[in-house]
């Protein structure tokens, strides 16, 4: 959140300042600088995946009840005055001396433009990080800047990166702020490689409720995969768009949901929203089944406790069970605080005068505090994210395998490796080869996996009206192309989060529906499927509605457009007594019949039980 735009929400009115007031002030800027009179503000930034803070955020202020109060007036100022560098160094120092006055842990991000960074880079070179901190005794490693989106950086590539690469060799990260608005381009990210980027908050503000923003994120994320970047969720600001930000799989957050910017920093969340981060939510249906849980990775193994257990008890916690990997460090409510590494612990104890050092200190000595915690509910499939995640020393630590927030058991990265891997063979093993969507044998199991969470839920099993003709007119490689446009468009409609899509074969797709709005998203594939495949007609074809092709019987006739039907069974388990996913695929294919033979694009009827379904009125 880019301290030069980061605005506290509207508050009361009060009068106005008069001219005057306004006057005094903006003369004040260079005042403000010369006596030291901005004040910090500092917002947490949020560890999803641990539950706690990660970092702080430092938002300037300038001195209260001034027209130069607010970030936007103050720096709008200073750009005006040509004062916008000393500016954003004052507020620099600031931010981390406030900090190191808190005692502050953790993370502390501060803001700087690109031509701020570029002007001190000109002017100290190599001296710049030790210069912007002056006489401040925070640690350079504790320091993430965040280069902002105020100027356009195309023409200033190589000086950037040369400043970037000198923040960096004093232990600094870089972050990217505000990313899809403004200057922060994919250039500057591909170019610069920042440790971080910050998503801009227009891309999360009410994403629970719109699937445009959440598909624009996922390809953000694949680009943040792609070149190993960490990424940051901004402006946060209700349960239901956090929610979807856990199911993306984002670790860091920020937003006034999580904490507001404040004078004193948080060192902890609030024990509610702990509480609710801690509980992972099930994984989606669209993504459990044959690739099973993480607690199929567990094995059980003895922690230490933090406050209790030292160095020479976890050395005698390896020595006596020999197997064992790592050792997980809980707190006092048994909740994952950090694990050690065998080999990492090993190699210290091994070291002359390490155990008579720190034999009798805490267990936190050799202790990576920022381990992979993972929910035992959580499928497989979930946790393929972690195998391109940017730190990979759950390679060699492992995994602590958690119980409602509480720990469980370890697992090993090998085994992670592993289940993914065959999970992965076996979903190609039963993928469509054209479509690569899952086919016959996991639909069955996602009708299961239905069916045993007693929700209700909506099979719809659709195919193609006139593309036999289609394909023998135009040949396979254009019926392909018809095949992959259906699939496209379902896709494109379906909330992977919440609803599965399979391809049956040849022309016939199913798709399992657990999103309330099924009826909305169905008539939107049908109606876009419709429009879309005329264009894959010749223009005559397109001129005369269709094509002239030989029936079934040899008989040349009329063929219109090809169309997509679907025929809609909505399902309530617990009114049906042993349902099994047969019948469920087989009332659902009874139905489709009804499309087919009666020329329409949609019938949606109710599961009674039994093979076949009743008519509905």
């Amino acid at each position: 959140m880019n301290s030069l735009h980061a605005l506290p929400r509207p508050v009361a009115a009060r009068a106005p300042h008069s001219p005057l007031d306004a006057a005094n002030a903006h003369a004040g800027l260079a005042g403000i600088l010369r006596n030291h009179l901005l004040r910090p503000r500092y917002q947490p930034v949020v560890d999803i995946s641990h539950s706690r803070i990660y970092g702080h955020e430092s938002l300037i202020r300038g001195p209260v009840d001034t027209a130069l109060h607010f970030p936007d007036a103050l720096f709008a100022e200073a750009r005006r005055k040509g004062l916008h560098p000393q500016l954003e160094l004052a507020s620099f120092r600031a931010g981390a001396q406030g900090f190191v006055q808190h005692e502050a842990a953790g993370k502390l991000f501060l803001n700087l433009s690109g031509s701020a960074l570029i002007h001190y880079w000109t002017l100290w070179g190599d001296d710049m990080p030790l210069r912007l901190l002056k006489d401040c005794a925070l640690d350079p490693a504790s320091i993430i800047v965040e280069l902002t989106e105020q100027d356009p950086l195309s023409e200033h590539m190589t000086e950037l990166g040369n400043a970037f690469a000198c923040l960096r060799e004093h232990g600094m990260r870089i972050a990217l702020d505000d990313y899809g608005v403004g200057n922060s381009n994919l250039q500057l990210w591909s170019e610069m490689q920042p440790d971080l980027v910050k998503i801009d908050r227009y891309f999360f503000n009410g994403i629970g409720q719109d699937d445009r923003k959440q598909n624009m994120v996922r390809a953000i994320l694949k680009v943040a995969q792609y070149l190993g970047t960490s990424i940051v969720a901004e402006g946060i600001e209700t349960a239901e768009d956090l929610a979807v930000v856990r199911e993306l799989d984002i670790r860091y957050a920020q937003g006034w949901f999580l904490g507001r910017p404040e004078e004193t920093l948080l060192t902890e969340l609030a024990p509610p929203l702990r509480e609710s981060l801690r509980a992972r939510n099930p994984a989606p249906v669209s993504q459990r089944g044959a690739g099973g849980t993480a607690a199929s990775l567990r094995v059980e193994a003895p922690a230490a406790l933090l406050n209790k257990h030292t160095n020479d008890d976890v050395h005698r916690l390896f020595i006596e069970h020999k197997s064992m990997h790592a050792v997980a460090v809980v707190d006092g409510d048994n909740r994952p605080v950090g694990i050690i590494n065998r080999r990492d612990f090993s190699e210290h104890y091994a070291q002359r005068y390490t155990r008579e050092l720190f034999g009798r200190d805490q267990c936190s000595t050799f202790m990576n505090a920022e381990p992979v915690l993972v929910d035992l509910n959580v499928s497989i499939d979930q946790l393929s994210h972690v195998l391109i995640s940017e730190d990979q020393r759950y390679l060699m630590d492992g995994l602590i395998i958690t119980r409602d927030g509480r720990y469980d058991g370890l697992a090993t990265g090998e085994t992670l490796v592993r289940s993914v891997t065959e999970m992965r063979i076996e979903a190609a093993r039963y993928a469509n080869p054209l479509t690569s969507l899952p086919g016959n044998i996991p639909i069955s199991r996602h009708i299961a996996t239905l069916l045993e969470d007693a929700a209700d839920f909506t099979i719809c099993y659709g195919d193609l009206n006139n593309f036999k003709p289609f394909n023998d007119v135009y040949g396979y490689w254009r019926g392909d192309d018809m095949i992959m446009l259906t699939a496209e468009v379902i896709k494109r409609h379906c909330d992977p989060l919440r609803d599965f899509v399979g391809h049956v074969g040849g022309d016939d797709f199913v798709v399992l529906f657990r999103s309330l709005d099924w009826t909305e998203r169905v008539q939107r594939i049908i109606a876009e499927f419709n429009e879309q495949a005329m264009d894959l007609y010749d223009d005559q074809g397109r001129h005369n509605g269709g094509i002239e092709a030989e029936d079934r019987y040899g008989v040349p006739r009329f063929f219109p457009f090809v169309t997509l039907g679907v025929g809609a069974l909505t399902v309530t388990p617990s009114l049906c007594e042993r349902i099994r996913p047969e019948d469920i695929a087989s009332a659902a294919a009874h139905v489709k019949h009804k499309v087919k033979h009666g020329n329409l694009s949609l019938v949606i009827e109710r599961y009674t039980g039994g093979a076949l379904p009743q008519l509905s009125d």
